[in-house]
């Protein structure tokens, strides 16, 4: 049941802090620009996330410095809403992509900006400690067709496998 609660990204691991080979993250980051809410566009599927639909995550800053996080999301298995809220801190420079995120006590798990929009910070690509653990994010509910198929298509050609990938429709959309 605590995997349900903690969906979205992969927080029992201990020692799951990386970005994966062949993988860097976004340079030149602005976590002001970050903060909000951003919507599960796709994802690669997951056990944690299994069944979830319209999930979103928000991000605010903390008087600490640390990034609060609320994960919410639809469980259609069994027919109610469900969040986590966890916190989020840079793996070294605050410039950088690379964030690690717990959502239980101690145990980090690593959340890395691989592709964002520098104009508007309207879409981004995030992945985990490995290349199994991938979502693109944006800031509406639903994207633009041609914009996600590039951001697929691209997402291929840095290693993850799209067999997997879960799409976020209209039809699967759940109103809170």
């Amino acid at each position: 049941m605590l995997k349900r609660l903690l969906f979205l990204f992969p927080i029992l691991l201990i020692g799951c802090i990386k970005v994966p080979d062949g993988l860097s993250v976004v340079e030149d980051f602005e976590l002001e620009r970050y903060l909000g809410t951003w919507h599960e566009i796709a994802r690669i599927e997951n056990s944690f996330e299994k069944n979830f639909s319209s999930v979103t995550a928000t991000y605010t800053l903390d008087e600490d410095g640390t990034v609060r996080v609320l994960n919410k999301g639809y469980d259609a298995e069994e027919g109610k809403w469900k969040d986590a809220r966890g916190r989020a801190k840079f793996v070294g420079d605050p410039s950088r992509g690379e964030l690690k995120v717990s959502f239980f006590g101690p145990f980090y798990s690593s959340y890395n900006i691989i592709a964002l929009d520098r104009d508007d910070y309207s879409w981004a690509m995030v992945s985990g400690y490995k290349t199994s653990l991938f979502w693109i994010l944006g800031r509406e509910p639903e994207m633009d067709a041609e914009l996600l198929a590039t951001l697929v298509a691209r997402a291929e050609e840095l290693g993850f496998d799209m067999t997997e990938l879960v799409i976020n429709t209209p039809a699967t959309q759940v109103a809170p």
